[in-house]
Order: structure tokens, then sequence, then C-alpha cells
């Protein structure tokens, strides 16, 4: 397992994504595969997450088995079942929707990718292991805003005032646009794959809610800790 590669692209899916899916394409023309078989990012960001529910824990949760819980719900639930389900998600609607021969939206040929010219889509197909890790991958800059930053401002950010909303609701706006612009970039460096701008869509709802939410003074901080904490007791 390469851990030294997967510290590189956690490092720039926050300061430069587009370098990550540029390795990866390099990669499809050594491998013939799109799908990076190394889990070192998976194995390495479920360690952080662990780490980073006992840092929660310490701080919000009473007892021990509220502990090995909310490790349960960090690692399993929000990041390798969520990735899972989304990557199911992706690897049947993105395949079936914005891949080749698929009769629908104008303008269906595309003459070059997100790094260089298409050639031929003979035979490309998407591949499920390949949606995997482009979810794992959307999933870090969340992880870090929302998982690492959020604690780090909770003690600012819970209260019920405008100022408080605003920069909750404000972080989890960057955390959903972040999701979106990596989720994006992951699959138009498939070059087989036409209208994948379609998957920036999500940047304008989360940008909407986030003038609605904030307008009307509502603090998306108490929903996400909520569902963060879904299942196990918590004193704030």
């Amino acid at each position: 397992m390469d851990f030294e590669t997967a510290v590189w692209e956690m490092t720039h899916l926050l300061i430069a994504p587009k370098k990550v899916f540029k390795s990866i394409f390099y990669q499809k023309q050594m491998r013939n595969s799109w799908h990076r078989p190394d889990p070192a990012f998976t194995y390495l960001l479920s360690f952080f997450l662990l780490l980073t529910s006992f840092a929660w824990s310490l701080a919000y949760t009473p007892h021990v088995t509220s502990v090995l819980k909310l490790a349960f719900m960090f690692v399993f639930v929000h990041f390798l079942l969520g990735s899972l389900l989304l990557s199911t998600a992706f690897y049947f609607l993105v395949g079936r929707y914005l891949g080749p021969g698929v009769a629908g939206l104008p303008g269906r040929q595309r003459q070059q990718g997100l790094f260089g010219p298409s050639g031929s889509t003979s035979g490309e197909a998407l591949e499920f292991g390949y949606c995997f890790d482009v979810s794992t991958r959307a999933f870090f800059p969340p992880y870090v805003l929302l998982y690492i930053v959020q604690y780090i401002l909770m003690p600012a950010i819970d209260h019920k005032n405008s100022a408080s909303a605003f920069l909750a609701n404000s972080l989890y706006l960057v955390a959903g646009v972040y999701w979106s612009l990596i989720t994006f970039l992951g699959f138009n460096s498939l070059t087989f794959l036409h209208h994948t701008q379609l998957l920036l869509a999500p940047i304008g709802v989360f940008t909407v809610l986030w003038l609605a939410f904030t307008g009307l003074g509502v603090n998306l901080e108490r929903w996400g800790i909520g569902w963060m904490f879904w299942g196990v007791d918590i004193s704030k």
C-alpha cells in the first residue's frame, strides 16, 4: 500500500484537486484501468476518522459505549457505507445517462476530455471501483471541514444568533461545493463520458439552500450534529 501517495492525494484534494485526477488519468495509460486498486487512501482516512471520533467523544459523549458507537458511525456508516451507496448510484446513473451512445441530450460527442484528447471510446466502460475511488476522494474535504474544522469552531457556531448561523452555514456550503467539484472532476476525467458538467448542479442547490437558511436564521450546525451523532447519546 502506497501511503505516501495517499497523503499526497489528501493534500491536493484541498489545494489542487484537479492534480489528483490528472495522476489517475496517467495511471490509465500504464495499467489500462481507471480504478486504483491500492486501498491505502481508504485505510488512512478510516484511521483519521477513528481518531476524530475519539476527539468528539471526549468532548460530547458521556459513556464508554457512546465512544464505540460514534467510532462505528464515523468509519463504517458515514464513510464506508456512504461511499458505497454513492458509488453504486454513480455507477448506474452516470454510466446510464452520461455514458457513450445514450440519446437524450444534444451534443453528446465530446472531442476533448479534462486532460487531453479522448481518442477512441471503443470498449470503454464505467468501472464500479473507480466510482468508489471518486466517492472516497470526494468525502475527504467535507471530512476536514465538518469533522475537524467544525469541531474546532463549535464554541463559536453553537449559538442561536445570526453570526453563528452564517459561519456554520458557510462551512456546510463550502463542504458541499468541495464535494460537488471533486465528484465532477473525477467523472470528467473519463474521456468517454459526456455532459459531466451536470454533476456541478448540486452547487446551485447548495447555494440556494444556504441563502434560504441563512436568511431565516436557521443554523445548519444543529442539524448536522444531530446527523453526525445519530443514535449516540451526547451532552453539549
